[in-house]
């Protein structure tokens, strides 16, 4: 276990990608809090971690709020110690083509993605610096490298994301502190459904890109946690600035 004793916090860890990494660092050693607006589903993941013998954390935290992300870290802080590793997952995901677009759509885009990011990596990062060793992993997509139609205000807070990410790596290796990003290609998450239920479009959608990809599957959420849990772990301390993209091959 290379993380054993290692706090660590995961937003956006109630459901799909954040939930699976936040097992995977539980199952390498670490006790994790989990930050999510979906405190049901926090807790459940919580209890998940429980059951590994971990420590574990629900916190109720919108990340565009950052009183409730000021307040979960102190908690976190006092229930679990200092916080050594933080990944960065929250999100959401719509197709809009920019024509349609409203600003509040936009605005809504950035504030969740990138100000998210950057006020969790605030909050926690000195943690990481007083202790000369740290782990930021920033989720970013394969749509921040190469664009998506109807999706440029998610392509931009992605893309955005990993240039946040290569500059905190130069501020902060000096430190001790790694930051790296992990570009998924399509995982199947509950971001996919609508309404509970998976729609037919999207169900083609899935299916044509499982037929192109080299490994005839779409990607799942233990796919990207296992990169993180490597990423977040002490065997990653020469690797950092960079984006690690687990998306079967569809991209390069």
């Amino acid at each position: 276990m290379n993380l054993a004793g290692k706090t660590a916090v995961v937003t956006g860890g109630a459901s799909g990608i954040g939930r699976g990494i936040a097992l995977r660092l539980a199952r390498e050693g670490a006790n994790v809090a989990i930050f999510d607006i979906n405190l049901t589903g926090a807790g459940n993941v919580a209890d998940e971690i429980r059951m590994q013998g971990r420590k574990a954390l629900a916190c109720h935290v919108d990340v565009t709020n950052r009183a409730q992300i000021d307040a979960a870290v102190q908690l976190t802080r006092k229930e679990l110690g200092p916080i050594q590793i933080l990944v960065n997952d929250a999100g959401i995901g719509t197709f809009v083509p920019l024509a349609e677009m409203t600003e509040a759509q936009w605005d809504q885009m950035i504030a969740i993605h990138l100000k998210g990011t950057f006020s969790c990596t605030k909050a926690c990062v000195q943690d990481m610096i007083d202790a000369k060793w740290g782990r930021v992993v920033n989720i970013s997509s394969v749509a921040g490298l190469g664009g998506a139609a109807g999706l440029t205000h998610y392509s931009a807070a992605k893309a955005a994301i990993i240039g946040f990410t290569r500059a905190l790596a130069q501020e902060l290796g000096p430190m001790g502190v790694t930051v790296n990003a992990i570009a998924p290609g399509l995982i199947d998450t509950p971001i996919l459904f609508k309404d509970g239920r998976i729609t037919g479009r999207m169900q083609k959608f899935i299916d044509m890109t499982a037929q192109r990809s080299p490994v005839r599957r779409v990607g799942a959420p233990a796919d990207i946690a296992a990169a993180c849990a490597y990423l977040a772990s002490p065997d990653a301390s020469f690797l950092t600035g960079q984006v690690v993209s687990p998306n079967g091959g569809m991209y390069t």
